[in-house]
């Protein structure tokens, strides 16, 4: 029944001179989600995207769904509806009304509650909105086998959307809400730091919201734990890709570096020291794969690594902006988002992870710049074993 979908976006309209760049990303996104249904065309019309069929088909229960499932992942789209799409004619909205009433209240029983919401922008056409609303309520009424139903302006179980443009007229009865924010590629790529938790996985997923595509280093420490730390790893990171066009996944193997630090280093601030280099690690991974910025999990107070003191000593380590989306989420918004985005159930499964080996007793949650700076120093030829660690990293396609 439906031949068109609607797409739209909020934040995207508030750009000015540059706003045609972010919707040209936009819409290169939808066709990448859509990818499996190549007969599909997605274009621009007057601050809208549509999505319809080359030929102007009805889409199939199955396209239907494939769509839905697709565009919820498009960041940017604020919402969509599949919409029949008819001719500025008001014969051909009354025709398409009627068309839609048993699918609209397919399930209702007498005293259903419905409206009707009408915009019309074509100020050409011959009736106003109010006068369109009232019309096709009269219409519905009619049609054979719809149980009587009660008008409720506010509230109503039923909506029926109707648009007059210049170009066509659309009629829909459901607004899907999208992830909203501005199109992943409509800013530069960054690299996040991923772990099997809860926490950076939603990271990533916030800065493809706010248009940076992401590449993902993640770090373990064989033989210490076991390949089910990576193989998780690797998951998360497929999943977390169908938001986004790409994203590539680097495995960086920590343990040589965490064996010097638990044989040189006082054992308190392990956790922090660890930390520094894995923000050095990914600031190299970074500057030769082009990310801009680092991004992490990290909330504040969450663990002791993760105090205001020790995150300034953390910073400290690189020159790189370390972005960290999370930083003043609620762990239950945060998980809230993981089961929206469908990671929840991927981080769930507890598993050994590089920050668990050697991890001390009692951890600073202060950590002072010059000690830390001082046990680094005790850790043998430092910068060769960064760069020796950079050196062995694994590159995953995911």
């Amino acid at each position: 029944m439906y031949n068109c979908v609607i797409c739209r976006y909020h934040e995207i309209a508030t750009k000015g001179n540059n706003r045609a760049m972010f919707e040209r990303v936009f819409v290169d996104n939808i066709r990448h989600q859509l990818k499996t249904l190549p007969d599909l065309r997605v274009g621009r019309v007057r601050g809208r995207v549509w999505i319809d069929h080359k030929s102007g088909v009805d889409f199939s229960d199955a396209e239907e769904q494939t769509i839905r499932e697709a565009l919820v992942r498009v960041c940017g789209l604020a919402s969509f509806s599949f919409v029949v799409r008819t001719a500025v004619d008001i014969d051909a909205v009354r025709n398409a009304a009627v068309a839609l009433a048993p699918r609209l209240f397919a399930g209702k029983s007498a005293g259903a509650t419905f409206r009707i919401r009408a915009r019309r922008s074509n100020k050409r056409f011959p009736m106003r909105s109010r006068d369109i609303e009232i019309d096709l309520v009269s219409r519905i009424a009619g049609v054979p086998g719809i149980a009587p139903f009660e008008i409720d302006l506010d509230n109503a179980e039923i909506t029926l959307g109707v648009e007059v443009r210049d170009e066509f007229a659309i009629l829909y009865a459901e607004s899907i809400p999208g992830p909203g924010g501005l199109p992943t590629g409509s800013n530069p790529r960054v690299l996040t730091l991923l772990s099997g938790g809860i926490d950076s996985p939603v990271a990533a997923y916030l800065m493809m919201k706010r248009g940076s595509p992401t590449d993902y280093i993640s770090f373990h420490s064989a033989p210490y734990t076991p390949p089910e730390t990576t193989d998780k790893v690797t998951r998360i990171a497929k999943h977390l890709n169908q938001f986004q066009i790409s994203g590539k996944l680097y495995l960086v193997n920590l343990a040589e570096f965490q064996k010097q630090v638990r044989d040189c280093c006082e054992e308190r601030f392990r956790t922090v020291l660890y930390r520094r280099a894995m923000m050095r690690i990914a600031e190299k991974v970074a500057l030769a794969h082009k990310c801009r910025a680092l991004a992490t999990g990290e909330a504040l107070g969450q663990v002791a690594s993760q105090t205001l003191v020790n995150l300034d000593v953390i910073n400290r380590a690189i020159d790189m902006l370390i972005l960290r989306p999370v930083i003043g989420e609620d762990k239950l918004d945060t998980i809230a988002t993981a089961e929206k985005i469908g990671t929840m159930t991927l981080s769930a499964p507890q598993v050994p992870d590089s920050c668990t080996v050697f991890a001390p007793a009692s951890p600073a949650t202060a950590a002072p710049l010059k000690q830390i700076e001082i046990q680094e120093s005790r850790i043998p030829g430092y910068g060769e074993l960064i760069d020796k660690i950079v050196s062995e990293v694994e590159t995953v396609e995911v």
